[in-house]
């Protein structure tokens, strides 16, 4: 799910030069919220990414670059804030649409690096950022010192009655008078 903060982070690449453009985007305002709510965490204080694209000959590009960003998510166990630390890096490469040539079998691409269409003549950075936030995120935070006690009910104490007393007096046979 592409991130409605970080939209409007595409360059088109008519507006790439020849020689590739570097550039650093910080995420502010309304979109860190919304940015904090959609990667489910409670808050987020600075979402950074430096970046370089670069022309590939052939007509692709190369989108290499890293995200950081400093906020904090809820304790699996206490619920308490935890700080949360995210450090990314990616590299991509996009291509414009070609005509599949092998008859329509899909082939595995192997490379060290992603491999995907332009989308509408632009690279999508917002997404890729969002996608490696998204990784990066702890899935389980847990406070320091935060401890889940559980306890079994099947290991009931020997006072409390089962509820499946009632039919275990059942399946005994009645008592002869």
């Amino acid at each position: 799910m592409p991130s409605i903060a970080l939209s409007d982070w595409s360059h088109p690449v008519v507006e790439i030069p020849n020689n590739g453009l570097s550039r650093e985007r910080t995420v502010a305002g309304e979109s860190l919220l919304l940015l904090a709510q959609q990667l489910d965490m409670l808050s987020l204080s600075n979402v950074t990414s430096s970046y370089r694209i670069e022309r590939l000959a052939g007509g692709g590009y190369r989108l290499k670059g890293r995200v950081s960003a400093t906020g904090e998510q809820a304790c699996i166990v206490s619920l308490d804030p935890v700080p949360a630390q995210i450090d990314e890096t990616f590299d991509v490469e996009f291509w414009p649409e070609l005509p599949d040539a092998s008859g329509g079998e899909d082939k595995a691409i192997l490379t060290a690096r992603d491999v995907e269409p332009l989308e509408d003549g632009a690279i999508p950075l917002g997404r890729i950022v969002f996608e490696c936030l998204s990784a990066g995120v702890d899935p389980y935070p847990r406070k320091d010192g935060a401890e889940f006690s559980w306890t079994d009910k099947a290991e009931s104490p020997a006072g409390k009655v089962s509820p499946f007393a009632a039919l275990a007096k059942l399946k005994t046979p009645p008592e002869k008078k």
